[in-house]
């Protein structure tokens, strides 16, 4: 794991950012403070609902079973659920058993999943018999030595009787292990301990905005926020939960009416595909009176479109990694909740490299990857995190990111904002979201390519069009993308996210 100075321990420890609780302490105590409280999964195949008391007993019976399997605290257990029921009673019962818990995103396929298994070597994995596309693969399995199965076999790993109380673990030690999704690459495994995340649900909780308790929340659990905003913030807060395991924004509409749920953000594709849904009415925005927004890039056309609405808007920065690297209250100026990324949050320190490079560290920072190679890469001895992000500073100390550095477009020496350009795409009249990547030039190394998704019912935009758009906004002719590519919808992670390694995939191969 990364070095984290004797220094900063100390701090955090005398600030009470980290505290001796473990996470299955924690959410033994805030399940008995509401064991009433509503538990409902929003599911076309798989619906249910009960009480925290309900998903309690199933987490206690589970590990309990577990136990008797001879799983201890340290072991590891992994589970590829939706957002149902099980997956919360997974969950749950590894932090009363003192395990460290490995969620795993749904829709990964045998690749991903058989090199996480081997990554993490887990004593339990937990599976979907069928969801969507994927189907159980015994396979990919084969060498662990508890297996369930939701829909066919997972009750016989339940005991009799529930497990009693929390079995002692490190505060320090390794509690969750979140595979990042996205890349080209293996995915990489975070280690977060049990006080970085005790950490990181504690302040999330507090910063929320007042009647956001019935909230429905489809980021699934095995993406970070998803895992915290679904399964740890709630228990802490007493709040509903009201977990989707597909993001339907039609019947996410209905469910608003019917149900009285709201919606409060998420990346920001959330809020614009319930804006843009034939179904959406005025009267929808009375469950959409905050959007927290984060998780990827945060343009300014929808910030400013949803504050016209009347919806009060805040910007957060973070990662896997950093969950909560800056952020704006829902209180604060509307300039800087609009159009920064927000300033450090508690206990966070941030600093920029000479190149604009954001370094940060804090109590919510991960304690390093489950490679030591990309430990010592990302992580300096005195605690600094590379973000791998560019930005500034304004004179308030309110963070804008300005690009990713594997997003900018290197054409013929001259750096390109992918971000700028995006920002510039989204005025066109009928764009509803747009990306740029970069695309093989063989005289110019790379060049800018459009790809964009337009709003229903309107004419798809030409690449004279976008000229003149371009011109008229004042963004420099170098900048201009030179193709131009409309698209349904975007290639996207189970989250929202757009998944741009696809994109510049796609445009690669079309080059030759």
């Amino acid at each position: 794991m990364r070095t984290i100075p004797d220094a900063l321990v100390k701090r955090y420890e005398a600030e009470g950012w980290w505290t001796s609780e473990t996470l299955g302490e924690m959410l033994a105590r805030g399940l008995a403070g509401a064991p009433g409280t509503v538990f409902r999964v929003h599911s076309a195949v798989r619906p249910w609902t009960g009480t925290f008391r309900d998903v309690e007993r199933v987490a206690r019976r589970l590990a309990a079973g577990l136990r008797a399997r001879g799983v201890r605290s340290g072991d590891v257990v992994a589970f590829q659920l939706p957002n149902w029921m099980e997956a919360a009673a997974v969950f749950w019962a590894s932090a009363f058993l003192g395990a460290t818990v490995v969620p795993i995103v749904h829709f990964y396929g045998r690749k991903e999943v058989g090199y996480i298994l081997k990554a993490v070597r887990p004593k339990v994995f937990v599976g979907a018999e069928r969801f969507g596309r994927l189907e159980f693969d015994p396979g990919v399995c084969a060498d662990v030595p508890v297996v369930g199965v939701v829909g066919r076999d997972f009750d016989d790993l339940l005991a009799g009787d529930p497990l009693p109380g929390v079995a002692a673990a490190d505060p320090a030690g390794p509690a969750v292990i979140a595979f990042t999704s996205g890349t080209t690459r293996d995915p990489k495994g975070v280690v977060h301990s049990h006080r970085t995340l005790g950490f990181e649900t504690r302040q999330l909780s507090e910063r929320h905005p007042p009647d956001v308790s019935r909230q429905i929340i489809s980021a699934p659990v095995g993406h970070f926020i998803g895992m915290v905003s679904a399964y740890l913030i709630p228990v802490l807060s007493g709040a509903a939960v009201n977990i989707a395991d597909v993001w339907d924004p039609g019947r996410v509409l209905a469910l608003m009416k019917s149900d009285d749920l709201t919606v409060c953000g998420g990346v920001p594709y959330y809020m614009t595909s319930l804006l843009d849904h034939p179904d959406f009415t005025p009267d929808h925005l009375s469950n959409m009176r905050f959007a927290g927004l984060g998780g990827a890039a945060v343009p300014v056309a929808v910030t400013t479109r949803l504050q016209d609405l009347g919806i009060t808007v805040f910007r957060s920065y973070g990662s896997t990694e950093h969950p909560s690297i800056t952020g704006s209250h829902f209180t604060a100026p509307a300039a800087k909740r609009l159009h920064t990324d927000g300033a450090a949050l508690p206990g966070v320190e941030i600093r920029l490299g000479e190149d604009g490079e954001i370094y940060s560290r804090g109590p919510d920072l991960c304690i390093g990857y489950t490679d030591p190679e990309l430990t010592a890469r990302a992580f300096d001895e005195d605690g600094w995190y590379r973000t791998g992000d560019i930005g500034v500073l304004d004179e308030d100390g309110y963070l804008t990111i300005t690009d990713r550095k594997s997003d900018i477009i290197i054409r013929g020496g001259e750096n390109i904002s992918a971000l700028e350009v995006e920002e510039s795409l989204l005025g066109m009249p009928g764009v509803a979201e747009a990306a740029v990547v970069p695309a093989p030039d063989a005289r110019l190394g790379e060049h800018a390519a459009a790809i964009v998704r337009t709003k229903p019912g309107g004419p798809a935009p030409t690449i004279g069009a976008m000229r003149a758009h371009l011109e008229r906004v004042g963004l420099a002719r170098q900048k201009w993308p030179e193709e131009l590519h409309v698209v349904e919808d975007f290639p996207r992670t189970a989250s929202g996210k757009v998944q741009k390694f696809r994109l510049r995939r796609d445009i690669a191969v079309r080059a030759h």
